[in-house]
C-alpha cells in the first residue's frame, strides 16, 4: 500500500485526525492489539485515539462489535464482510469518527480453507467502508506487521481523498 512504515503512517493520520477534531477506534483480530500498540506509541495519540476491542473470538466479534451471526456463517471471519463490519462495529460502540479493523490469518496454519497471510482491512467514516484484501507473505510477526502498515496506509489514503486501490491489493467491499 505504501512504503512508508507503520510507525510513520500511524503519526500522520493521528496529525491529520487531530487537526480535524476527529477520531479513531480499531478493531483488532491477528494483530492482537499491536495496531492499537502502534497507534499509541505516537505521542499525543490520545488526542485522536479513543480506544480498541481485540477480538480474537468470534463471539467477541458477534458480541462486541455487533458483526452477524449471518455474516459469519455465509462468509466467514477471514473476509471482507466480516472486516467492514468490525470496522463499523467498533467505530459506532466507541463512538468514534473512524473505525479500523484488521482480520485474516497470520499462521502457522490456513484458516477456513484461506492460506497464511490471508487478510482483510476495512476503514469505516462518514463516507462509509473501504475494504482491501491483502496477500502477505513472511512469518506470523510479519503478516500481523504488514497488516498494521496497511490498514494505516488505507486510512491515510482515505483522509487524503486517494481512493486508489495498490497493485498488490484486489478491490474488496466499498
Amino acid at each position: 500500500m505504501t512504503n512508508e512504515s507503520a510507525e510513520a503512517l500511524a503519526s500522520r493520520v493521528l496529525e491529520v485526525l487531530a487537526g480535524r477534531g476527529e477520531s479513531v477506534a480499531t478493531a483488532e483480530s491477528l494483530t492482537g492489539g499491536l495496531l492499537s500498540a502502534t497507534l499509541t506509541d505516537v505521542p499525543g495519540a490520545s488526542r485522536s485515539f479513543v480506544g480498541g476491542v481485540v477480538s480474537y473470538a468470534t463471539r467477541v466479534k458477534e458480541s462486541l462489535l455487533g458483526v452477524p451471526a449471518e455474516v459469519v456463517a455465509r462468509h466467514g471471519v477471514v473476509s471482507g464482510e466480516c472486516a467492514a463490519a468490525m470496522a463499523t462495529g467498533v467505530r459506532s460502540a466507541l463512538d468514534a469518527t473512524w473505525g479500523l479493523a484488521t482480520t485474516g490469518v497470520a499462521g502457522p496454519d490456513s484458516q477456513e480453507g484461506k492460506p497464511v497471510g490471508t487478510v482483510w482491512v476495512a476503514v469505516a467514516g462518514p463516507r462509509g467502508t473501504e475494504v482491501r484484501r491483502l496477500a502477505l507473505s513472511g512469518d506470523r510477526r510479519s503478516i500481523r506487521e504488514g497488516s498494521c502498515r496497511d490498514v494505516l496506509g488505507l486510512l491515510a489514503a482515505v483522509l487524503d481523498g486517494d481512493r486508489a486501490i495498490p497493485a498488490r491489493e484486489e478491490p474488496g467491499l466499498g
